[in-house]
């Protein structure tokens, strides 16, 4: 089976009343936060790319934004109706903030630890007492408490300096700190500024047990009133995301050249190396056996945890399968 016929096989099986934009009186407005990482905004540029936010009746406007904190504290208070974001997904939910629709995929090995051996730290065990930087609440954060649980080091055993991530990566090279927690592209900026750190460990040390997914959510009453709206947000992103899984180096190739100028394809292409992605479809068994769910959940007891969440809403009522499994079949 060749690309072609991977594309419309795909297009038949997983959609299911893919009603085109002539189908719609009117575009439904939607205004979308962002990160810009490969991770988190891959299938939404390519969507853009491919004209499948219009093809599905949606004019979709875009705002970039530095973190999921910051993201979520814009839709709560109500300047976008919908966001994309990473590890910060399972967090705001759990404050009943937000209701997550959508999976993007794992961040494989997008979480990294890296370390100056020149300032004594080789190991985990050399972290103790040692300053790592990183931004609390995010997904380097909770890779990072994960990591240090591992390795058999109780996180109140380092010093965590809480910068926003531009801010932590520029402390390490500059060796503030002898360890950051960082997630990619950042690291790119440690390989050529600091060429004797080290990688400790990234993500994909713990995968699947501890798999941190990134995804969609919508603003509360936005979710309640438009649920047409987002099963054509998960039609036009299903389309871009098994172009991307069929055709990775020519996806690759078009999102560099229209949305990061600035990465060379090589780099760009290890960025998506350290993501983990699937199939509309094999996402659908994922949804429906529950294993995003308890990818999910167990992201939400860090933030419980670390956070002290009172009453915590659990993944299995602030994430709906439904709008998904209604859209996509085998």
């Amino acid at each position: 089976m060749d690309r072609r016929d991977f594309m419309k096989l795909s297009g038949a099986l997983a959609l299911t009343g893919a009603v085109p934009a002539r189908g719609f009186a009117a575009s439904s407005k939607v205004k979308v936060g962002y990160l810009h990482t490969l991770a988190v905004d891959g299938q939404m540029w390519l969507a853009e790319s491919k004209g499948l936010w219009k093809k599905y009746g949606l004019d979709m406007e875009f705002v970039q934004f530095q973190t999921g904190l910051e993201l979520f504290q814009a839709m709560t208070g109500g300047s976008i109706d919908v966001l994309s974001t990473g590890a910060v997904v399972s967090n705001f939910p759990a404050r009943g903030q937000g209701k997550v629709f959508l999976i993007n995929d794992v961040e494989f090995a997008t979480a990294q630890l890296w370390v100056h051996p020149d300032m004594g730290v080789k190991t985990f065990a050399d972290l103790k007492g040692k300053k790592i930087s990183t931004t609390l609440g995010t997904t380097a954060h909770v890779f990072l408490d994960t990591a240090l649980k591992a390795n058999k080091i109780d996180p109140s055993e380092v010093t965590l300096v809480n910068q926003r991530m531009p801010d932590a990566v520029t402390a390490f090279i500059s060796k503030a700190v002898e360890a950051v927690a960082l997630w990619v592209p950042f690291n790119e900026s440690v390989k050529k500024k600091s060429p004797n750190a080290v990688k400790l460990v990234d993500a994909s040390a713990y995968y699947p047990q501890a798999a941190i997914v990134d995804g969609w959510a919508a603003r509360n009453d936005f979710f309640d009133s438009n649920k047409d709206v987002l099963k054509n947000i998960i039609k036009a992103w299903a389309e871009a995301n098994d172009y991307l899984v069929a055709s990775p180096d020519e996806a690759l190739a078009t999102l560099q050249k229209e949305r990061y100028p600035n990465v060379s394809l090589p780099d760009l292409k290890d960025q998506f190396g350290a993501e983990k992605v699937f199939t509309s479809a094999e996402w659908r068994k994922k949804y429906e056996d529950g294993t995003v769910t308890g990818w999910l959940q167990q992201v939400t007891d860090f933030f419980t945890t670390f956070a002290k969440i009172p009453n915590p809403v659990p993944a299995s009522k602030y994430f709906d399968t439904s709008l998904y499994l209604e859209t996509i079949k085998d």
